[in-house]
């Protein structure tokens, strides 16, 4: 999901400012892809206490084995650990290898030595935690569409001595053709993406990879810290559920063949296991969990327009839906297998003595409704389309439904399941999430009982509300939107960034930063907006 606004058809806003659709080429990232030798520099994640999964991509005639060496010193006096992997061609020459033995709680040097002696960039690693831990910092990124500009918040954050561990929630890149989202009108000149068509095949998938990749600051950031990260709907198509997504057709064959093919380009370009969920233990603070909500057993998401087809009373058909449907207690988000996985974790976790429990996921948990003031913020000349979204998101809230149901939202009975099972095991649950382009913080609840926090980071560079509702200030926006949402206890609706999150035994802050522009290379912020949260009370401090 490219924006928050599920009720406001993406397709149908950006027709308000496009003109022409221009195909634009990016000669450098088509380049990049055919190179020859180390290409798109290095990259590590799946950190445990002993052992870090490092990846590189080797372009060669064929298939190249590589030598791996770690160090302790960035001159390699000592090799701490290391092994060899194949650069193969059936994999786009990209290698992974997990090497252990290592000591916990380290930072390793790390390159890649190819069989003519050349090297590639030293890259920088480490080790989770294994005992007491008195701190430890997450960086949050998502949503990062190369065309609308620089990836800012990445060259911030890989600019940075004091983070630990980087965790990317999804739509690392976004799978369009050029010229529909951005606009030709909208891209920045110089941020042209390959291919020029949606990426829909292997091949395409591939392409689109090396071309985000070859940008430097993404490159820098990956160099200088190890990351988890997982998939959202953009890596595969928009608005992806387990039988398919908004804009898949017929026309690109079978969904099953695409999908396989945009997990498999997925697992070669990122440094990630090749399991669907997993989780870090970051020595006794905390437990990470990274769960995966899309294509494994996510149910397909409701639509508004499907609930008051057919004419007749739309507010009592959408009053009727939220009284049943909307609830259906079969509907999946994870599925039963990753649902016992993730509950028995928050049980053990707690069990075992450890801080916090950290769902790092995709999707917003909190709850958003539409708020009345909406109908006034796209002026007096609305076109029908969008008076009709208007008015069928306004039935909604009136009915009870809440704003997005491609998130949590969508799925109430299995985000009670979730919620009800980190009360159960008495958590201190912080999720984080990306998907929506904006900054939220909210207070999570089942049962009237408090769960947790959610911290949901800002896009590196996709539109939020600032894009779509234009001569409304944020204030208003946001004063609306926490009016029409007790959950909501802050948001930013429009600024571009990322988030750092400080753990510590007896507290965790969230830090929102806002990159100054993402139209110019520059490493400056805006501001940095701070919350905090204090164990055992799953909920944010009050200021």
């Amino acid at each position: 999901m490219h924006q928050l606004w599920n009720e406001i058809d993406r397709r149908l806003l950006i027709k308000l400012g496009t003109a022409g659709l221009a195909a634009l080429s990016l000669p450098g990232a088509a380049a990049a892809a055919m190179a020859q030798g180390f290409t798109h520099g290095v990259a590590s994640g799946e950190p445990g206490p002993d052992s870090v999964l490092l990846w590189t991509r080797y372009a060669a005639a064929s298939d190249a084995t590589l030598t791996v060496e770690l160090s302790e010193s960035a001159d390699f006096t000592k090799v701490a650990a290391g092994g060899r992997v194949v650069a193969a061609g059936a994999r786009d020459h990209t290698a992974k290898i997990v090497v252990d033995g290592l000591k916990p709680g380290r930072w390793y040097h790390y390159r890649f030595i190819a069989p003519d002696g050349s090297k590639s960039v030293t890259g920088r690693t480490r080790t989770l935690p294994e005992d007491a831990t008195r701190a430890f910092t997450l960086a949050l990124f998502s949503c990062s569409n190369l065309p609308f500009g620089w990836f800012n918040a990445y060259g911030h954050a890989a600019a940075r001595g004091d983070i630990d561990l980087v965790a990317h929630v999804g739509d690392y890149l976004y799978e369009y053709p050029a010229g529909d989202y951005p606009s030709a009108k909208q891209a920045l000149p110089g941020r042209e993406i390959q291919p020029a068509h949606e990426i829909v095949a292997l091949a395409d998938y591939r392409l689109r990879y090396a071309a985000y990749r070859a940008d430097p600051d993404l490159q820098k950031l990956h160099q200088m810290f190890p990351m988890i990260a997982q998939w959202d709907d953009h890596e595969f198509a928009n608005n992806v559920w387990k039988g398919g997504a908004e804009n898949h057709n017929e026309g690109e064959g079978e969904w099953g063949a695409r999908m396989a093919a945009a997990e498999q380009a997925y697992r070669e370009w990122m440094p990630v296991a090749d399991t669907r969920w997993r989780d870090y233990q970051v020595g006794d603070l905390a437990t990470i969990f990274l769960p995966e909500t899309r294509v494994t057993a996510r149910d397909h998401q409701f639509e508004i327009d499907e609930i008051i087809a057919g004419g007749g009373d739309a507010a009592a058909k959408l009053k009727s839906f939220a009284e049943t449907g909307y609830r259906d207690p079969t509907r999946q988000m994870l599925g039963a297998e990753q649902e016992k996985w993730l509950f028995d974790g928050f049980a053990a976790s707690t069990k075992a003595g450890t801080r916090w429990q950290v769902c790092a996921q995709q999707v917003v948990m909190g709850t958003l409704f539409t708020p009345p003031e909406v109908r006034d913020w796209f002026g007096g000349e609305q076109p029908d389309y969008i008076r009709r979204r208007v008015e069928a998101g306004q039935l909604a809230a009136k009915a009870g439904l809440p704003l997005n149901l491609d998130a949590w939202d969508g799925y109430p009975a299995a985000r009670g399941r979730l919620l009800a099972a980190a009360q159960r095991a008495d958590a201190d649950l912080v999720t984080l999430t990306g998907d929506t382009h904006n900054a939220w913080a909210f207070d999570l609840a089942e049962d009237g009982r408090p769960a947790g926090i959610e911290i949901a980071g800002q896009s590196v560079t996709s539109p939020g509300y600032e894009g779509y509702i234009k001569g409304v200030t944020d204030e208003a926006r946001v004063t609306a939107l926490r009016r029409s949402s007790p959950q909501l206890q802050w948001a930013n609706t429009q600024d571009r960034g990322y988030v750092t999150v400080q753990l510590t035994p007896d507290r965790v802050t969230a830090n929102w930063h806002s990159v100054e522009t993402i139209r110019a290379r520059s490493l400056a912020l805006k501001g940095t907006h701070s919350m905090t949260a204090a164990r055992g009370r799953r909920a944010y401090d009050v200021a």
